[in-house]
């Protein structure tokens, strides 16, 4: 009787060797993150006196009831917002809905500390409006910093997720519905209260729940802007890199204060829609139909001052780079100064952010295609754990991962030493922006018949290269675009490279961040115009590839 012989197929080998790398890199970090909020600081015994400390002290969990109050404002007003945006956008003729739509995406792309930077300029103390509403007509202005910027800022910048995500729901709508109820006398406000809420409102609890998640884990702006109004992501950076008596025992604890509330809303969350969700299809979808009198100027008029309101942040950061400046200060007149500057001053940045997140993206490709074949393809408990964990770090603040590679490669007992190094900061983004490629790929598959791939095998090919020469080829405009909104998003990123950045591996996100807190408004708009028209670029790039102007995941 012949034995038989244990072995490992490919896509075995690669689970094991996915597993591996989320267990180093995710799991083993946050479990790092967990047991350090549970140490003392001097002894390094088990405590809750971490625990004890937050909230028994208002100073500390105050920051905490500040950042719900914040989030739970912008998202309201981001639906208050995005809703009625995406009914009257899909509902009715608008006149330039076309450069609209891609004005409201690159609004949405571009990075949230920017949008403060640009509100500082314009409404700061010296602001550009602050300055000529107060010389001119002795008008002062409520202040730009606290509550009410954030509120601002985060609004105009967080809306767009509600409209790209009600907007795509109500494309699913069949028309029918909507004679259905007309004749049953439905007409006006009831019938969008009675029948296109209801079937848009598990989306927008959906995209509702990505509003709070981003503003909740938001660093730049509170940072730029939040001037006394602390929450909770600038204290636990404060605690944790602090020179006077900081603890990052203590930052751990608030760290996973954190990652408990985010994760809990979003069980909570997919419970809810998993619960509220249908199927449609939408053999007629509904056509825009044209408004007239004074109905169609209010709404108009709506639609282009909030757009207008959205995408003037990045139009300012570009005109100012072009301004002429003496120290730090505006002048008049106009020069390339700024950009001289920066590039003598400030290159490695732009050098580490290109070349850093380019080796992240072309691992979070290879990453997102190999993760997407073993979801769909490979289906079982352990593929599906793997998907699981991919997408987990979405929920996850940047602020927390930063520290979370930190506490587990610091040297101190740890498998290696990372921190300091350009290769944390790469495996940062990596697990950061897995998500829009692995989701994009896992879409495109699920379109692509598994005969064809066997029919490879059958005529002697091995699974890899079956892989390599038919689905991933086949895969690939799916993976190209998700891969794009991947690399947008690798550009912008701040709360995590903030955390882990050292002088020779300054980012240029970190760059931008650093000169405004140096008040250097003119370098700073000179970087910030680098990253714009690099975000505007790549979106360029995504439409093309994609053939489709939504931006999802």
């Amino acid at each position: 009787m012949k034995k038989r012989r244990f072995g490992l197929d490919f896509w075995s080998i690669v689970t094991i060797g996915i597993l591996i790398t989320f267990g180093l890199f995710l799991i083993y970090p946050l479990v790092s993150l967990f047991i350090d909020g549970f140490l003392a600081e001097e002894t390094g015994k088990f405590t809750l006196n971490h625990f004890i400390r937050f909230f028994t002290k208002k100073y500390y969990y105050r920051s905490l009831i500040n950042s719900l109050k914040l989030t739970a404002c912008v998202t309201v007003c981001s639906l208050v917002i995005g809703v009625p945006l995406a009914y009257f956008m899909s509902f009715f003729k608008i006149r330039g809905k076309g450069i609209l739509e891609i004005l409201i995406i690159i609004s949405m792309m571009s990075p949230n500390f920017i949008g403060a930077y640009s509100w500082i300029l314009m409404l700061g103390r010296s602001g550009l409006v602050t300055t000529f509403l107060r010389e001119m007509f002795g008008i002062n202005l409520p202040s730009i910093y606290g509550f009410g910027g954030m509120l601002l800022v985060f609004s105009l910048k967080l809306y767009p997720f509600i409209y790209m995500y009600v907007s795509g729901a109500i494309k699913k709508i069949d028309v029918a519905v909507y004679e259905a109820a007309e004749s049953l006398g439905c007409h006006g406000v009831r019938i969008v209260s009675t029948v296109v809420l209801p079937l848009v409102t598990p989306t927008a609890v959906a995209s509702a729940l990505m509003v709070f998640m981003n503003c909740m884990a938001d660093f730049g702006t509170p940072a730029l802007i939040g001037e006394g109004y602390d929450v909770l992501p600038t204290k636990i950076y404060i605690e944790f890199v602090g020179e006077s008596g900081g603890s990052a025992h203590f930052a751990s604890a608030m760290a996973m204060l954190m990652i408990v509330i985010t994760a809990t809303l979003y069980l909570l969350q997919k419970y809810y829609v998993n619960k509220k969700s249908f199927t449609m299809s939408s053999m007629r979808p509904v056509q825009p139909s044209k408004l007239s009198g004074p109905r169609n100027v209010l709404m108009h008029a709506f639609i282009y001052v909030l757009v207008a309101m959205s995408i003037i942040p990045q139009a300012v950061v570009v005109w100012t780079s072009f301004r002429k400046t003496e120290v730090q200060y505006f002048v008049e007149g106009y020069s390339l100064d700024s950009y001289r500057k920066i590039f003598s001053t400030a290159l490695s940045s732009i050098k580490n952010t290109y070349l850093y997140c380019f080796i992240a993206l072309i691992i979070i490709i290879v990453l997102g295609m190999l993760i997407a074949y073993l979801s769909v393809r490979r289906r079982n408990t352990v593929t599906n754990l793997i998907d699981t964990l991919a997408m987990f770090p979405y929920i996850v603040p940047g602020s927390v991962l930063g520290i979370t590679l930190l506490l587990a490669f610091n040297g101190k007992g740890d498998p290696f030493i990372l921190s300091g190094t350009a290769l944390i900061i790469i495996v940062s983004l990596v697990i950061r922006r897995l998500a829009y490629t692995l989701r994009s790929s896992s879409a495109i598959l699920y379109q692509i018949s598994p005969s064809v791939e066997e029919a490879a095998i059958s005529l002697g090919d091995t699974p890899l290269r079956a892989f390599v020469k038919v689905t991933a080829k086949m895969m690939m405009p799916g993976v190209v675009s998700g891969a794009v909104l991947s690399w947008i998003t690798l550009i912008n990123e701040l709360s995590s490279s903030v955390m882990l950045y050292t002088a020779s591996t300054r980012t240029m996100s970190v760059a931008i961040y650093n000169e405004v807190i140096r008040a250097s408004y003119g370098t700073a708009a000179a970087l910030a115009s680098i990253l714009t028209a690099t975000t505007v670029i790549s979106l360029v790039a995504f439409f093309k590839i994609s053939g489709s102007k939504d931006v999802t995941i």
